[in-house]
């Protein structure tokens, strides 16, 4: 670590000074037993930095540091957990060395746009970023060697204020270096590392940041650097630009500079994982580079191709980056000649051939020059294979191009510690370690054993938690916007732990439907004012900044929560971050997606609430194709339907549901006050859904279906150590069918 951050925490004691390292590497925000070591020092300042032990080490008062050193047993657990710590860091013993213990160096760079890791560090803006940050912590937690690059976004990605006509103002809110967990990278002289990024004029520079997720180093480019010219420090400002130009300058400084700073690094990796196609450029650097050292550009094209996997996400065409030819042309015509191409072959890489004139396609790119990709669930798979097909016609075969590796979540970020200690209880004592095994869809089998009063009581309490999480936040936000004072419970004040609670919360596109359950407003109110099973609704999410539809969405949503019909049964959580989420997906009864098919990807949101006993009411798209069973929630939307009138069949669907099913089970209660039949249906969730959707489960498929494949390209010949000797490995559909012989024909 800097010698200036220690510096600037010389009043931590010397006895506890490994808070500071603790605080520097994001392990702390997954592991419980850690975050106590914060929360001990004073429970107050805790809650006051918002769970940031940055900000705390630097803003609480040294009495109570020195208090906490002066405590034997304070002293001891911090010795413990320290001691854990360092024993995880250490890279041998873990589920990948153990697994694949005579396999060659093989290092994989992982690239994306957004890392969702903890609010102290605000670069991400939704289920991509979250994805990517679960990702990391997992392959940390199995030990797989991994390097990952993104940006470090100065201003973030938006905050977000509700005006009070509902409509959404973006603020922007500039990244408090030194309350997040970075540290910058330096050179072999000690100053700040700064890359050019090669073959782009004018020059940009970029510095670097490093972010500690657990094992994994996450290196964080920065353009907002005095040697830049002043148009060029803008560029890492703000998460997904609006301006093409600048998100194009973004993605030309995610992909190629990001392959530079790594080569500057010293690190050398043989394979690269995109997370979307805004870092495609990579894949070109890697190509120039090999022209560069001689190879022929078809030569180094194959090459590449073999040893890159391409993830997809968005099945919206809205959503994929295009740029017009002549903005590529300005920035790429010198990259031509380097790549030893001329400018029509540079140009039919990113060219989609559905839409031949519509500019330069991200996602085309990163599709032609990478030999395995997937989609993010099995329906999402299905939808991209149709969506691009187009570049493979003629291939022959019968396989689709674009597979599918099913998203998850990682466990310990989204499981409520309470939850975790209820389910070592009851799973532990029969099944020790089933933290490292929690993929294993035998272990969840023991949920049953939980009484039902057990898990029963333990859900109100999480569900008290989340609304005098939102009462507070009223409080704070009452204090400081007085205008509020005439409009209260919009934030969720009046809303009561004892009645059934729906939770929504994403991103505000139109494709989504957030308005979905307001389409007969009437029958909602009847429904929400039942006086004798009533139903409240959380509503939380943000719209793009540029996307005004989805602004307009969401202001007619909030402007239902100050409708005195729906009784205050209606609320709105401004600024919803991954905190926030944290709260939701722990704290509702009943989670509410209701996106138009097939345009949901995975949807992980779901995911984190089903592991906590939260009961999904989801349309059949995305995971839950695959999640629900008929006994663990609730569906709707599998039929065809005509788009017209699609709205009004979606919403009678849940309305059907809401009066028929959900409301009357919620409230059938035994003597003891308990629905039964609720709670079983709860343990159906975890059991049914725990394990699969977990990111453990995720992270290894894509380790025992791309992993050999990559060994064998990387090496130019078969591999000939074993595959993964996990038990659970023949769940995931062969292991590449025995390290790649049945290769995809677009592949090959």
């Amino acid at each position: 670590m800097e010698d200036s951050i220690h510096e600037q925490f010389d009043r931590v004691p010397k006895r506890i000074y490994g808070l500071v390292d603790l605080a520097y590497n994001l392990w702390w925000s997954w592991k419980p037993e850690a975050r106590i070591l914060f929360k001990q020092l004073n429970h107050q300042a805790w809650r006051t930095s918002a769970h940031n032990p940055i900000r705390m080490l630097r803003e609480i008062p040294v009495e109570f540091l020195n208090r906490a050193a002066n405590n034997p047993a304070y002293c001891h657990r911090y010795d413990i957990i320290m001691h854990r710590f360092r024993k995880y860091m250490n890279t041998t013993g873990t589920w990948f060395s153990e697994n694949y213990p005579d396999h060659p160096p093989l290092t994989l760079a992982y690239f994306s746009a957004e890392y969702g890791l903890h609010h102290s560090l605000p670069i991400y803006a939704g289920g991509l970023g979250f994805l990517a940050g679960d990702h990391l912590k997992e392959a940390s937690d199995l030990g797989i060697p991994l390097v990952a690059v993104g940006f470090l976004y100065s201003q973030g990605y938006v905050c977000q204020q509700i005006n009070p006509d509902g409509w959404q103002e973006d603020i922007t809110q500039p990244l408090d270096h030194d309350a997040a967990p970075i540290t910058r990278v330096l050179d072999t002289d000690g100053r700040d590392l700064v890359v050019r990024v090669p073959h782009i004029d004018p020059p940009i520079y970029v510095a670097v940041w490093k972010v500690q997720v657990g094992r994994i180093p996450l290196y964080l480019l920065d353009t907002d650097i005095p040697c830049n010219e002043p148009e060029n420090r803008g560029i890492s400002a703000r998460l997904y630009a609006g301006d093409l130009e600048q998100r194009l300058r973004q993605e030309i400084v995610l992909g190629i500079g990001g392959r530079k700073v790594l080569h500057a690094l010293g690190i050398e990796y043989l394979a690269v994982h995109l997370n979307e196609g805004h870092p495609a450029f990579a894949l070109l650097e890697r190509i120039r580079e090999r022209v560069e050292g001689g190879m022929t550009f078809e030569g180094a094209l194959e090459e590449v191709r073999a040893t890159t996997i391409f993830t997809t996400h968005t099945p919206v065409p809205a959503g994929h980056d295009v740029f017009p030819l002549d903005l590529i042309e300005r920035y790429f015509a010198s990259y031509y000649t380097a790549l030893g191409i001329d400018r029509s072959r540079f140009l039919h890489l990113g060219a989609n051939p559905e839409q031949p004139a519509s500019g330069f396609n991200m996602t085309a790119l990163a599709l032609r020059l990478s030999a395995h990709h997937n989609g993010v669930s099995r329906a999402n798979g299905a939808v991209a294979s149709d969506m691009w097909k187009s570049l493979w016609h003629g291939s022959g075969g019968d396989e689709a191009p674009v597979d599918y590796v099913t998203n998850g979540v990682h466990l310990q970020t989204w499981l409520n510690t309470r939850m975790q200690a209820l389910y070592d209880r009851y799973i532990g004592p029969t099944a020790p370690g089933w933290l490292a095994e929690h993929d294993n869809p035998m272990v969840w089998e023991l949920i049953n054993e939980i009484p039902d009063a057990e898990l029963w009581n333990l859900h109100l309490w999480l569900k008290a938690k989340l609304l005098n999480r939102l009462r507070e936040r009223e409080r704070i936000r009452w204090t400081t916007q007085l205008v509020r004072a005439a409009k209260p419970g919009i934030g969720g004040a009046f809303l009561d732990p004892s009645i059934l609670t729906i939770g929504f919360a994403r991103r505000f596109s139109t494709y989504k439907r957030a308005y979905l359950i307001f389409e007969d407003p009437d029958r909602l109110k009847r429904i929400v004012n039942n006086p004798w099973c009533p139903v409240q609704i959380i509503f939380a999410g943000k719209a793009h900044p540029a996307d005004t539809e989805g602004k307009r969405t969401l202001q007619r949503i909030y402007q239902h929560t100050q409708d005195p019909g729906f009784g205050g049964r209606v609320a709105f959580i401004e600024d919803y971050n991954n905190h926030v989420a944290r709260y939701l997906v722990q704290g509702v009864d009943v989670w509410l997606n209701n996106p138009l098919p097939p345009m949901e990807a995975s949807g992980t949101s779901g995911m984190k609430a089903a592991l906590n006993g939260v009961l999904n009411l989801s349309i059949l798209d995305g995971w839950w194709v695959e999640g629900y069973n008929g006994r663990n929630g609730w569906a709707f939307g599998g039929e065809a339907a005509d788009c017209d009138s699609r709205d009004s069949i979606d919403a009678a669907a849940i309305y059907d549901l809401l009066e028929r099913e959900i409301v009357p089970l919620y409230y059938d209660r035994s003597i003891d006050d308990i629905p039964h039949g609720w709670v079983r249906m709860m343990k159906e969730s975890i059991r049914s859904n725990a394990p699969g959707f977990s990111s453990r489960r995720m992270v290894k498929e894509y380790v025992g279906r791309y992993y050999p494949l990559l060994l064998k390209a990387a090496a130019g010949t078969p591999y000939a150590g074993s595959l993964i000797k996990d038990p659970h490995a023949q769940a995931w559909r062969g292991l590449a069918e025995e390290a790649g012989v049945n290769d995809h024909p677009f592949s090959r």
